[in-house]
This record gives structure tokens, C-alpha cells and sequence, in this order.
């Protein structure tokens, strides 16, 4: 069942998008999906912490889309009233100015309210943000969980952890980690990573970066625990 919003540049609007989301994660259904991009794209800022259900969401759609991607199909969503409306033709330039010089000889009357450079600007940002994410759909990524060991229990974890996210790469996001005891004393480092599987083999990772010098003053060996596509 299609959702409707309206005029999401508006007080009036987000609250009820805030109510909407009082008891929801995602805008339709139980995963991010292209509705929840349609809905994202059509605020012009993000929203206030006043609106608290607004924002998380926000924050977590945001988070998504420069780490994973959102690649549900939803079940319909439309954005009534917002300076983002649903995509159009759009007319040829000399059509634009002509409609542009008469609506210079009406200038004292606005029926539809004009955009601010920072609502056009941010409008772009975000067109381009859900267009990036439609590229690293296609280009496809990977969710790995690695164990990373040291020599001995003398080794300064702390130190270790710092020298794998040393590692820098296109393609390659470093995620969360945690310690995890294996006897002795000697705790090892499991850590989460996102790769574009174009750009970034876990196995050259590892041989060429994660156990050559100066890492491996720190790092024995690292073992892939866990590769999901995502």
C-alpha cells in the first residue's frame, strides 16, 4: 500500500513524518528501500533533533548510503508539496528563460514559493547521493569479519588495532571491533570491514598490507572469519 507525505519542507510536514516514524524503522516495510530514499530526498536539510523520530531515521538512511547502499524495492511512496517532487521532463533551456522573463513581469505574485541556492544545492547533494548509491549496488560489496592475531600477550593491542585501520584504501571502509580472549592471556582482534569487490581483494589485503612491515611487529596472522555479499 502506497504512502503519501506532504510538504516535508514544513513544520507541519515533518511532524508528521515524525509521528509516521514513531513506530516504524524504515518508511515501508522492514528494510531500507527506495522509499526511504524518495522520502530522504525530499527534505531539504536534515532534520532538527526536535524531531526525533525524523532524525534517527535520517541518520540511519544517511549512514547506509555511504557505507552499504539501499537496494529495497518498497512498496510505493509519493512526496506531495516538497521542493523535491517525483522526476520530470525537463524543459529546453530557451523554454526555461522565456517562462523565466515572464515571471520577472509578476514578480509580486508567488503562488508556489521560489527555492533558496541552499535548498537547490542540498536538493543536488542529495540526487547525487542516492545516484552514488545505485553505483555501489551495481559494483557489488562485501561484509567481512576478520581475526587479527598478535605475537604474544605482550603485545599492545591497542597498537595493533591502530595499525589495521592504518590501512587505507579506495573501496575498503573499516567497521566495528571488539577483543576477544583465546587463552593464555593473549586476547586477538576481531574488526568488521565493507569492500568493494572491484577495488579490494581480501586476500591482497592481508598477504601485501596486514602482514608485511611495520604491521606485523604487531600482527601474527589474520584469518577471515566470516564474507557476506551485501
Amino acid at each position: 500500500m502506497a504512502v503519501t507525505f506532504y510538504d516535508l519542507s514544513s513544520a507541519s510536514g515533518l511532524k508528521k513524518l515524525d509521528e509516521y516514524l514513531l513506530s516504524r524503522s524504515y518508511i515501508t516495510g522492514y528494510q531500507a528501500s527506495k522509499d526511504d530514499l524518495t522520502v530522504y530526498a525530499a527534505l531539504p536539510t536534515a532534520p532538527s533533533a526536535e524531531y526525533v523520530n525524523v532524525s534517527r531515521w535520517f541518520k540511519h538512511i544517511d549512514a547506509l548510503l555511504r557505507i552499504s547502499g539501499v537496494s529495497g524495492e518498497g512498496s510505493g511512496v509519493t512526496v506531495k508539496g516538497s521542493f523535491v517532487a517525483e522526476p520530470v521532463a525537463t524543459p529546453p533551456a530557451a523554454d526555461t528563460k522565456a517562462a523565466a522573463a515572464e515571471d520577472d513581469d509578476d514578480d509580486d505574485v508567488d503562488l508556489f514559493g521560489e527555492e533558496t541556492e541552499e535548498e537547490k544545492k542540498a536538493a543536488e547533494e542529495r540526487a547525487a547521493a542516492v545516484k552514488a548509491s545505485g553505483k555501489k549496488k551495481e559494483s557489488g560489496k562485501s561484509s567481512v569479519l576478520l581475526d587479527v592475531k598478535p605475537w604474544d600477550d605482550e603485545t599492545d593491542m591497542k597498537k595493533l588495532e591502530e595499525a589495521v585501520r592504518s590501512v587505507s584504501m579506495e573501496g575498503l571502509l573499516w567497521g566495528a571491533s571488539k577483543l576477544v580472549p583465546v587463552g593464555y592471556g593473549i586476547k586477538k582482534l576481531q574488526v568488521m570491514l565493507t569492500i568493494v569487490d572491484d577495488l579490494v581483494s581480501v586476500d591482497t589485503l592481508i598477504e601485501e598490507h596486514l602482514t608485511v612491515e611495520p604491521i606485523n611487529e604487531y600482527v601474527q596472522s589474520c584469518d577471515i572469519v566470516a564474507f557476506n555479499k551485501i
